[in-house]
């Protein structure tokens, strides 16, 4: 979805007018018409999403969904965004063409190890890190998967771990 200023968002970036924050102001000015949420969202720490909601919500930003033919796109109206929480998507995780195979899966499992619980469980981090360096066979692989995923639903929600699961689902070889 592209985003889009209103007259209230060009209002608010005047000179000596400011009654939004930081961060909601540099989103307006990020908005152009051609910015999509998910091409600033690592500028925003992955809250762009959240941030744009509250601005469209409040009449700052408008959105342009991309989701309509191409031949729409040029005179497509502006629309509000649906919030996450309501809008399933299609597909949780994205589309991956690349080789199936364990070690592919492993470096994946220590990636979300490494983003989810090293900060937040480091003891736990580092049991995850073993059973990960000691898993040379599917089973094996699939049983520190397991318990993996199981302290991310507890840590992110049941959402978060489905789409994990996805992902180490499209990564796995076939079982022969």
């Amino acid at each position: 979805m592209q985003l889009q200023k209103t007259d209230k968002a060009r209002a608010e970036l005047q000179s000596g007018s400011r009654t939004l924050g930081q961060r909601e102001r540099a989103l307006l000015i990020l908005a152009d018409g051609k910015t999509t949420v998910g091409a600033v969202n690592h500028l925003f720490n992955g809250q762009a999403q959240i941030l744009a909601h509250q601005l469209i919500a409040t009449g700052y930003l408008v959105g342009i969904n991309l989701e309509r033919p191409s031949t729409l796109r040029a005179e497509a109206a502006p629309t509000a965004l649906v919030p996450a929480s309501t809008a399933a998507p299609a597909h949780a995780a994205d589309n991956f063409e690349g080789k199936r195979s364990l070690a592919t899966t492993r470096m994946f499992l220590f990636d979300i190890c490494e983003r989810m619980f090293v900060r937040r469980a480091p003891g736990q981090a580092e049991a995850f890190r073993e059973a990960l360096r000691n898993a040379k066979d599917r089973e094996s692989m699939l049983a520190a998967a397991r318990d993996m995923i199981a302290a991310v639903e507890t840590i992110a929600g049941a959402e978060r771990a489905d789409s994990i699961s996805e992902r180490i689902a499209m990564l796995l070889p076939p079982e022969s």
